[in-house]
């Protein structure tokens, strides 16, 4: 199976971080005594967060060995970093924050995985979830359209991969609803569109390599890889057209939650 790429995913290392300390300027001055990073990725800014929020205990949470590799040289005392399964995760009252920066759209029943991370906090505690929801953008709809074609198709046993942004991503309306079902006491959820503006439309292609396109790349033996690559390529700039700069207009679900103390 294909795991995450450290240094693909830092190719635009200033656009993904933008969303994540938005999120964190969503919450409010507490005692943050234990913190929860879900799907903390290669550590950097779980590390930035614990000392803007003073934590006095941080954990970091991943499921790619690529990723915790990276993220252990941000460890220290008040930081460790551990391998996880967000959609299985949770806690029994003990989090003063459950914090989740571009995790929650790679795993299903959002119902389901919200409820378990609720249970994770204490009287007081807050949730903090950023969603991508890009899934009616071209670039993901062009991947999904060249996945559909040969030899692809038939080298992933007939089936393309779900996109998760598309499918398992709700809209902003439910997920209000569901943090007012599961008891949240004040909330703020809102769907930003993030304006990244790239050098050129071809670079739409490193930023999803380095995340959407690896639902495929588990699927794809190595030596399709860059085959489907090249080919996504060609199609992609067909549909969006050669522009420079280019701007790569991405939908963002940002929600923010505090629970009755």
């Amino acid at each position: 199976m294909s795991d995450w790429d450290p240094e693909q995913y830092r190719k635009f290392d200033a656009e993904r971080s933008a969303p994540f300390w938005e999120l964190a300027a969503l919450l409010q001055p507490s005692s943050f005594a234990r913190v929860v990073d879900l799907g903390c990725g290669d550590g950097e800014l779980t590390a930035g967060l614990t000392d803007r929020l003073g934590a006095g205990e941080a954990i970091g949470i991943d499921s790619s060995t690529a990723m915790l590799e990276r993220a252990a040289k941000h460890e220290r005392v008040g930081l460790r970093f551990e391998r996880g399964d967000l959609a299985e995760w949770t806690g029994d009252h003990e989090y003063d924050l459950v914090f989740a920066n571009a995790s929650l759209q790679w795993v299903p029943d959002h119902e389901t995985v919200l409820a378990r991370w609720t249970d994770a906090l204490k009287p007081g505690g807050q949730l903090a979830v950023q969603v991508p929801s890009n899934g009616t953008h071209a670039s993901h709809q062009v991947a999904n359209e060249v996945g559909a074609t040969e030899p692809f198709l038939s080298a992933m046993g007939g089936s393309v991969p779900v996109d998760p942004s598309a499918v398992y991503v709700l809209t902003p309306e439910r997920y209000a609803e569901l943090l007012f079902d599961l008891g949240f006491q004040a909330q703020h959820v809102a769907l930003r569109v993030y304006p990244h503006v790239l050098a050129h439309s071809s670079d739409v292609v490193e930023w999803v390599r380095g995340t959407n396109l690896n639902r495929f790349f588990e699927r794809l033996p190595v030596e399709l890889h860059e085959p489907f690559v090249e080919t996504y390529r060609a199609a992609l700039l067909e549909r969006i057209g050669l522009h420079e700069p280019y701007l790569y207009s991405f939908k963002r679900i940002l929600m923010w939650a505090r629970r009755s103390a």
